[in-house]
């Protein structure tokens, strides 16, 4: 345990699992902690070319990386992604659970069954079949630390319109934060990362505003960047944050201190 590691050392040796690691903070992250001296990283994703992307760039920076293409939201491709990182890697020490999917604003009742599903499917459905599958692997391993994607969105909805979104994200961190107090006493940290507006291809898609007019609502005046929630997320999952557990870190440019 440390309070303090040298940055470039913060993930030497461990081997990482990242879900929606094609794109996005998912990409960023797998290759920060690559940089960071990761022995491997694992890049899951439904996306083949993308997450073969990022894994080529991952070894760039010296780690050992293995794509896999994976349906989070499928208990048995689940249980496969899992016990082939462990099998190929030796074993597993840090899991940042990053996937998710947010719906087009709209108001509440225009929203159908079908985008339901999607949403509490990726982002709490997803959730629990990782941590299921996690959990064993990283017991096995004497202990580990895992990070989850939430939002600000699940603290409080900063926008009408992303209803499900924000009820799935409030659903993740109660989650996370029981799952936390469950597996401490077993040596595994776990924690949540929130984010705020982030640019990001689904944030973008998902029809939140213009990037210019959404950043200047916020107290730093600008949007983030993928890189600057992979920064929240390696201090999470590292030895640095080893008495953080069950906290739920704003990454969000002053949002919800506003």
């Amino acid at each position: 345990m440390s309070g303090t590691l040298p940055t470039g050392e913060r993930m030497r040796g461990k081997v990482c699992l990242v879900t929606g690691g094609g794109s996005g903070i998912g990409r960023a992250t797998a290759l920060r902690m690559a940089a960071e001296g990761a022995k491997a990283v694992v890049v899951a994703g439904r996306r083949e070319v993308e997450i073969e992307a990022a894994a080529a760039a991952c070894r760039e920076l010296g780690a050992e990386a293995i794509p896999i293409k994976t349906d989070i939201t499928r208990d048995d491709e689940v249980e496969r992604l899992v016990r082939t990182a462990d099998e190929r890697c030796g074993r597993l020490d840090v899991a940042f659970n990053n996937a998710g999917f947010q719906e087009r604003r709209a108001p509440l009742e225009q929203q159908g069954m079908d985008v339901y599903d999607s949403v509490f499917d990726t982002n709490v459905r997803a959730l629990f079949l990782c941590l299921r599958h996690q959990l064993p692997a990283m017991l096995a391993a004497g202990g580990g630390s895992i990070v989850v994607n939430a939002s600000v969105s699940g603290v409080r909805n900063p926008n009408p319109g992303f209803s499900l979104y924000s009820a799935s994200k409030a659903a993740a961190i109660s989650l996370t934060r029981s799952a936390a107090m469950e597996n401490a006493p077993r040596g595994i940290r776990i924690n949540a990362v929130a984010p705020g507006r982030v640019i990001t291809d689904m944030m973008l898609s998902a029809g939140v505003g213009d990037v210019a007019t959404v950043g200047a609502g916020l107290p730093l005046r600008r949007m983030g960047t993928p890189e600057e929630v992979a920064e929240a997320v390696v201090w999470l999952s590292s030895d640095a944050s080893s008495y953080v557990v069950g906290h739920v870190l704003a990454a969000d440019g002053g949002f919800l201190a506003a």
